[in-house]
C-alpha cells in the first residue's frame, strides 16, 4: 500500500508550523498507524532528516498518549479506537492522510505532533481524588454498592484523559473529561465527603486553564475512544449547581 502523509511540522512552541508531505511505500494494511510513523521516521533518519515527533507509550489503547488528529478526526476514522489501535486497512491505496496535533489553546504544541496536556493533570490535582483513609483494598462485597451505581462509576472511570474530547469540540471544552472524573466518585460512598468541593474545584481549574464552555455539541462523545457518555456532563452540572446553591467553599 502506497500513501502520502501530510504532517504538521513545528520545531517548538514559538516557531511557526507548516504542513509537509511525505510518501510512504509498501506499507502493510495490517500495520498500525504508529508503526507506519515509525517506518517514516526510519526513512527520515536514514536520509539525515529530522524525524517526526509524536506521543506514544503503551500502544495498547490504554494510556491515551497517541493524540493525533487524522483527516480532521481525533484518533482517526475508526470509532471507539485510539490512534495506536488504528490500522492501515482503514485507508485505501493512494490516499492522502492529513495528520495534525490536538488543536486547543490549553494544549500548546511542544514539537510537531506533541502537545502539552498538563492542564488535565492540574484539573485532576484539584479534586480527582479522595482524601479520606480507605485502608487496604476491601473484600468485593464489604461495601454494598448497587450494581447500577457501580456500573456508572466504572463507565466514567474508563476515561484515559487523552484529550480527544477537547480536540473534537468547537469550543475546546474539557467538560467530558471533567465530568468523567467527577462522576466516577459521585456514585461511590468514598467520594461523598468532598463531593461538593470536588466539582467546584475541578470546574474552577477547567476555566482557569482556558477550556471553553459546553454547548451540547456532543462531538466529544463521538470522538471519545472509550465512548464516555455526555451523561457525565449532565451529572456534573447538577452537582455544580447543588454545590453552588449550598455555598460550598473551595
Amino acid at each position: 500500500m502506497n500513501l502520502t502523509l501530510k504532517i504538521w511540522r513545528q520545531k517548538n512552541r514559538e516557531a511557526k508550523g507548516a504542513m509537509e508531505s511525505y510518501p510512504v511505500k509498501d506499507v502493510s494494511p495490517d500495520m498500525s498507524f504508529l508503526e507506519m510513523l515509525d517506518i517514516l521516521n526510519e526513512q527520515l533518519q536514514s536520509a539525515k532528516q529530522e524525524p517526526v515527533a509524536f506521543d506514544h507509550d503503551c500502544r495498547e489503547g490504554i494510556c491515551g498518549m497517541c493524540s493525533l488528529v487524522i483527516n480532521g478526526l481525533p484518533h482517526g476514522p475508526d470509532a471507539a479506537t485510539t490512534t495506536c489501535q488504528l490500522h492501515r486497512r482503514k485507508f485505501k491505496e493512494g490516499d492522502v492522510i492529513t495528520i495534525e496535533p490536538w488543536r486547543a489553546q490549553p494544549f500548546p504544541v511542544i514539537r510537531d505532533l506533541v502537545t502539552d496536556r498538563s492542564a488535565f493533570d492540574r484539573i485532576q490535582a484539584r479534586g480527582g481524588f479522595v482524601s479520606i483513609g480507605t485502608g487496604h483494598a476491601p473484600d468485593a462485597n464489604a461495601i454494598p454498592i448497587p450494581k447500577f451505581h457501580a456500573d456508572l462509576s466504572m463507565d466514567a472511570a474508563q476515561c484515559i484523559g487523552c484529550g480527544a474530547c477537547v480536540a473534537a469540540c468547537k469550543n475546546a471544552s474539557a467538560m467530558l473529561f471533567v465530568g468523567a472524573k467527577v462522576a466516577q466518585y459521585a456514585h461511590l460512598p468514598q467520594g461523598q465527603p468532598e463531593r461538593n468541593r470536588r466539582v467546584l474545584a475541578m470546574m474552577d481549574q477547567h476555566d482557569k486553564e482556558g477550556f471553553g464552555a459546553c454547548t451540547n455539541y456532543q462531538e466529544c462523545e463521538a470522538a471519545c475512544p472509550k465512548e464516555i457518555s455526555v451523561r457525565v456532563i449532565a451529572e456534573m452540572n447538577r452537582d455544580f449547581l447543588k454545590a453552588t446553591l449550598l455555598g460550598t467553599e473551595l
